[in-house]
Order: C-alpha cells, then sequence, then structure tokens
C-alpha cells in the first residue's frame, strides 16, 4: 500500500483520497481554484512519475507594499531649513546692522566720483609787469589705435593716412606717428604733448572737413575719426632763453624744477580744488547734486629784474662767451641805491620752453652757483681796509719790485717790470699784486694782526656768506679764518687768490663803495600778488655799513683813475659823457673737474655815473681760449655795452664834472 502524500508547506490539506474533476460544464458551481482546491498533479504522459520526480514550487502569494514613516524626514528637512534660514538672518543682521557704515562707505566711494580741479600757477612778471612765465591752455593730442584698425576704417593704410595728416601740424615725425597709431591692442597713445589750442584747433578742422567728405562720399573714411585732445595748461615763457637761469623752469609733473620756480613754487603753484558727483555706469547723475571745492589760485611774483636791460646782458655776454671760446659767462647788473637786482645773465643759457635740447650744465644759475677767485677785482676790499684803518691814503708812495720773495714763493705782477715808483691809487690803476701785499701788511703790526683786520673788512662785504636772496644752489663761497691762512694764503688772499665768491657777491662789494660805504642786501623780488589781488611787496632790504662815507669816496674816484688814466687797465670801458669807476680782474682758475689751476677768470666790475652813481655792473667770463684772456680786453668791452644800455633805460643824467685826477706815480728822486 503506498503512503499517503504529505501537504504542500503553506496549503491546507484537503480530504483524504482523491478528488474527482469537476464535471464539465458545471459553471455555476464555480471552480476548484476558488473553493481553495488545486488540482492533484498530473504527469504528462512519459514522464517519470516516480517519487524522485521534482514537483514545481507554487508561486508565493503578493505581500502587500509597506511606506516608510514620513516624520523623521520631515524633521530633517524642517532643521535644515531652520539653519539655513539663521545663516540668512545672521548675515543679514551683520550686513545691516554691525557692517552697515563699512558698506555705506563703500557704495559711496563707488558712486560718488572725485576729481582734483589744477590751480593755475602764478605769473612771474618783470619789473614792469611784463611776463616773464605765464600758464596757458594747451592740449595733449592723443589717439585710439582700434580706430585706425582696416575694419574700422575700411581702409588698409589709415595709421599711414592720418601721420602724414598729422606729422605737419604737430611737428611729429610721420613714420613714428604712423607707429604709434598702428600699435596693436592699444586703445591710447599719445601723438603730442603741449600743443597750443591753435593746434587743436586746426586738427579740428580737418576732421571736420574729412567727415564732410565721408558723408557726400561713402566709400571715403574720415582717417582722423580716431584722433582726440586731452585739455590741461602749460607752463610757457615769452622771453625763450630770458632770464631762464633766474626764472627756472617746470618739470613734467608741474612743479618747479629750478630757479625761482623751484624756490616760490608754493606761492606760485597755489592749491588744488575738488569736485565731487555722483555717477552711474561712468556717466554723472545731474539730479544728484554736485560739491565743489574751488582751486586757489598761485600768486603773481615781480621781479626786479628789467626785462631790457636783461635782453641787452644777455646779448652782450652770449656773444663774448662765443667768440673767447669760453666755458661760460655771466653778466650783473644792480641798482646800487636800493640793491635790486635788474639783470643776471648767463651764457651758455637754455629754452626751458624746448628743455630736451638744454646743453649740459646749462640748466643752473651760474651767476650764483659757481665759486671762483676773483683776482684783482677783489683788491679793492684790500684797499678799503688800508684807507679805512688810516695806514695810508692815495697818494702814499709805495715802491714796488719787480718781484716780492714771501712764504715758499716768489711773487710777481701779471707783467714784468723792474721797480716801479707807484702812490697807493697807481697801485689799484695798474692792479699790482705786489703793491697790494705790500700795503695789507700795514694792517697790523705783525702779519697775523694784519691778516685778522683784513678777514673783518671781507666779511663786512659779504664774502664767505649767502647773499640773502636765498637762491637754490647758490654757493656761499670759501673764506677761511684767518688762523686758517697758510703761508701762501696770507699773501695771495689781499689781491683775491686763495678765496673764492660767486659773481652777486662781487658785484655788491662794488655797490657796496658806490652806496657811500653802506651794503644794501641784494633783492630779486619786488613783491607778490595773492589771490585776493593785493599786492604785498618785499621786506626792505637789510642794510649795513662797511667803511665810512670818506673811505667810500676815496675809493670811487681811485677806480675812476682805473678806467679814465691812461695807465690803467680798464679805459676799455669808459662811456662818453659819464664817469666811470671799475676795475679790471685776471685770476688763476681752477678746474673743476681736476681741482688745479687751469686757465683763467677774466673780469671787470665797475659802476656809473661815479659822480652819482646809479648801476652797477658786472661781467665774469670763465676760462677764454680765443684771443685775450685780461679781464680788461674781453670783459671791458661787454661792461661798456651794457652799462650804456642801462644808463639809457634809466634816463640817468650824464656826470655834471669832471674827475679829479690822482697821480699814479711819483718821482723817486723828489721825495
Amino acid at each position: 500500500m503506498s503512503e499517503p502524500r504529505r501537504p504542500q508547506r503553506g496549503r491546507l490539506p484537503g480530504p483524504a483520497g482523491p478528488r474527482k474533476a469537476a464535471a464539465p460544464g458545471a459553471a455555476g458551481q464555480g471552480s476548484q481554484r476558488s473553493q481553495g482546491t488545486r488540482r492533484p498533479f498530473r504527469p504528462a504522459p512519459g514522464e517519470n512519475r516516480g517519487p524522485a520526480a521534482r514537483r514545481p514550487r507554487p508561486p508565493r502569494p503578493s505581500v502587500p507594499l509597506r511606506l516608510g514613516r514620513p516624520k523623521p524626514r520631515l524633521r530633517l528637512v524642517s532643521v535644515a531649513l531652520t539653519l539655513v534660514m539663521l545663516a540668512f538672518v545672521v548675515r543679514l543682521l551683520q550686513v545691516q546692522a554691525v557692517d552697515a557704515p563699512a558698506y555705506a562707505a563703500k557704495a559711496d566711494v563707488n558712486r560718488w566720483v572725485t576729481h582734483t580741479v589744477a590751480a593755475d600757477r602764478g605769473t612771474i612778471t618783470d619789473r614792469s609787469g611784463t611776463d616773464l612765465a605765464t600758464t596757458v591752455d594747451a592740449y595733449d593730442i592723443t589717439a585710439d589705435p582700434f580706430l585706425f584698425t582696416s575694419a574700422q576704417t575700411k581702409t588698409a593704410d589709415a595709421p599711414a593716412q592720418a601721420a602724414e595728416l598729422l606729422a605737419p601740424i604737430v611737428g611729429g615725425d610721420a613714420r613714428t606717428i604712423t607707429k604709434k597709431l598702428a600699435t596693436p591692442n592699444s586703445r591710447y597713445q599719445v601723438i603730442a604733448r603741449q600743443q597750443s589750442p591753435q593746434v587743436w584747433n586746426q586738427i579740428k578742422d580737418l576732421k571736420r572737413a574729412l567727415n564732410d567728405k565721408a558723408a557726400k562720399n561713402r566709400g571715403t573714411a574720415n582717417v582722423l575719426a580716431g584722433v582726440f585732445s586731452d585739455p590741461h595748461t602749460k607752463r610757457v615763457y615769452p622771453g625763450g632763453d630770458l632770464a631762464a637761469g633766474v626764472i627756472g623752469f617746470v618739470n613734467g609733473e608741474g612743479t618747479g624744477g629750478g630757479g625761482l620756480e623751484a624756490m616760490l613754487n608754493q606761492e606760485l603753484a597755489g592749491e588744488a580744488g575738488r569736485i565731487r558727483y555722483a555717477q552711474s555706469s561712468g556717466r554723472q547723475v545731474p539730479t544728484a547734486g554736485i560739491q565743489e571745492h574751488p582751486a586757489v589760485p598761485g600768486s603773481d611774483v615781480q621781479l626786479t629784474i628789467d626785462r631790457d636791460i636783461q635782453w641787452a646782458a644777455q646779448s652782450a655776454i652770449t656773444a663774448q662767451v662765443q667768440k673767447s671760446r669760453a666755458d661760460r659767462g655771466y653778466v650783473i647788473v644792480q641798482d646800487t641805491r636800493t640793491g635790486e637786482i635788474l639783470a643776471m645773465a648767463n651764457a651758455p643759457g637754455y629754452d626751458p620752453n624746448d628743455l630736451a635740447h638744454a646743453g649740459t650744465g646749462s640748466l643752473g644759475n651760474a651767476a650764483l652757483q659757481d665759486a671762483y677767485e676773483p683776482g684783482s677785482v677783489s683788491k679793492l676790499m684790500s684797499m678799503a681796509a688800508v684807507l679805512d684803518q688810516g695806514v695810508a691814503t692815495p697818494d702814499t708812495h709805495v715802491t714796488v719790485p719787480g718781484t716780492l720773495p714771501r712764504a715758499d714763493r716768489v711773487f710777481h705782477d701779471d707783467v714784468d717790470h723792474g721797480t716801479w715808483s707807484l702812490t697807493l691809487n697807481g697801485v689799484l690803476a695798474k692792479s699790482s699784486n705786489i703793491g697790494t701785499i705790500l700795503a695789507t701788511g700795514q694792517l697790523g703790526t705783525t702779519q697775523a694782526q694784519a691778516n685778522a683786520v683784513l678777514y673783518s673788512y671781507l666779511k663786512r662785504f659779504g664774502i664767505g656768506d649767502p647773499t640773502g636772496l636765498g637762491f637754490p644752489g647758490e654757493t656761499r663761497g670759501i673764506l677761511a679764518k684767518p688762523q686758517k691762512w697758510n703761508a701762501s694764503q696770507q699773501f695771495t688772499i689781499p689781491f683775491g687768490q686763495g678765496l673764492s665768491l660767486n659773481a652777486l657777491q662781487a658785484t655788491s662789494v662794488y655797490s657796496t663803495v658806490a652806496n657811500g660805504g653802506v651794503r644794501v642786501q641784494p633783492s630779486l623780488i619786488r613783491g607778490i600778488t595773492g589771490p585776493d589781488g593785493r599786492f604785498v611787496p618785499s621786506e626792505a632790504p637789510r642794510t649795513s655799513r662797511v667803511v665810512t662815507e670818506k673811505t667810500a669816496k676815496t675809493l670811487a674816484t681811485m677806480l675812476e683813475s682805473v678806467v679814465g688814466d691812461e695807465q690803467g687797465t680798464g679805459n676799455k670801458a669808459r662811456i662818453a659823457g659819464y664817469r666811470v669807476a671799475g676795475k679790471t680782474g685776471t685770476a688763476n682758475r681752477v678746474d673743476p673737474a681736476t681741482g688745479r689751476y687751469k686757465g683763467y677768470t677774466a673780469s671787470f666790475l665797475g659802476f656809473a655815473p661815479a659822480d652819482d652813481p646809479r648801476v652797477t655792473v658786472s661781467c665774469v667770463i670763465q676760462n677764454p681760449t680765443s684771443g685775450s684772456y685780461f679781464g680788461g680786453q674781453i670783459c671791458g668791452p661787454v661792461f661798456k655795452q651794457v652799462m650804456e644800455f642801462a644808463l639809457k633805460s634809466l634816463q640817468a643824467a650824464p656826470s655834471g664834472t669832471e674827475a679829479p685826477h690822482l697821480p699814479v706815480e711819483f718821482d723817486p728822486t723828489k721825495r
């Protein structure tokens, strides 16, 4: 008997025994599946019916899908959103409360634009108000190379065409301009700087004509459409090189670079202004208003310089320096009564309108910056000490040998001679070095005492001290104290070697004698007119008495012998109708490059009319190499030319009396 089959797992067993199949067609009774029973498995014919035969597993009943719990996820999202919102709130509080002032300031910086408004630089005039330096409108001619490309102009050679038109107007080189206009990847090029309004107007007219032509003929391009201007101001010197050494120049940054332009830069420059306005997308917002602080223009400076006398002095010294092939030369004209400088000319000079072509070393003011040994013109101070101390008179006899051994050397005069029998006046007239040494030796019982007395007079005349102008680079010269004079200096200083000074110091010595022995501090500025239009004159110059009036008059008479006497060395400085007092000088020159004596310094200084002095003129020429090097020969004519012009310009009356005749020599047999 066979064992009953196990019921399948997960199924309810049916009644024991085989089940009959439902009769076909019994639809109303339902199927066995609907009644929860299965039809017994029946193998197919030929199939293994053994117990080992594997029966297929019936399909499992479908399990219903369960959804996840939503609350944890909602909590997570809520927390994340809360953190994000908290971050926004914190940042908002920081921006609106904590950092609000800083962001407001940044916003103002970006919104408000501030521009500097340059102040008009003050004008420099001569004593009569004629402009020597002024400021005018100017333009930098610029271009946008992008607008010259073939894509923009529809022309292959637009840069070259434009350059050919611009070069003759701006005074430039066409090839250089073409290169600038064709610069790749550039939107800005400067074609020419500091051009006058007339130049820019000419370019504008040409642009307008080309634009009209292009409008009529569409195939024609305006090759100057990319040319623009940058307006600003320009410093102009109407006289060119006239008084350039005194006036100076303005550098590329608009500040004084030399001379009075540098010395008075603060007064001339004024104060820059500011303009502040709101902007949006690079454009001014008209409704936001404008905050403006106007610029304060610079002050106008009036000099003591007389333009006409300056021109005469500059013309004369320039011609002589060129003729003598000298290194340089300078002429100074001073009012003997007021100390005002009427002219200060240097040669070679320079044009401050064209600094690019200025010569090497010519940008300064050599008349104030060169320290040189004066030579015989310094003998006037030695004679002043001798006369003022009462140790001699103009008639005092001085026997002058041909040579004079002193200390470690033997002294000579400029010309070889035997024994001269000269008066003290003759020593000055013939410019004897030996006679001057002998005369100044009488200033003390010992040489040391004599040195101390002479030193005191040199200081009174202003040697070794600033002139008082305060000019940039001015030298005070070199004058050692008498205790430091070496064996040679105590004998060379009396005739002008072994000490140094500048040309204005030397000029002031002669003006002091001309002014009755009273030294008036030199001045170069008459006054300043401020932005309010009020003229403020310069302070009165300081004065000091150097020698007595009697000594000064005696010295003036002795100086007339230098010019008027036939034996004098300065007869080339004579002026018809005027009595002239002057002195020649020829000194060994120290070469600045080597520090050794090389060449000569030639000079002539004097004043006129000698009976009623009005003007002092000095002429100095450094290292003349062609023709004569004696001061009376090359500086005497310059002195005469300038002095004649100055006397006429100032309408100085001719001398009304004849010059007194002082003896130059004495007869040794009639002692």
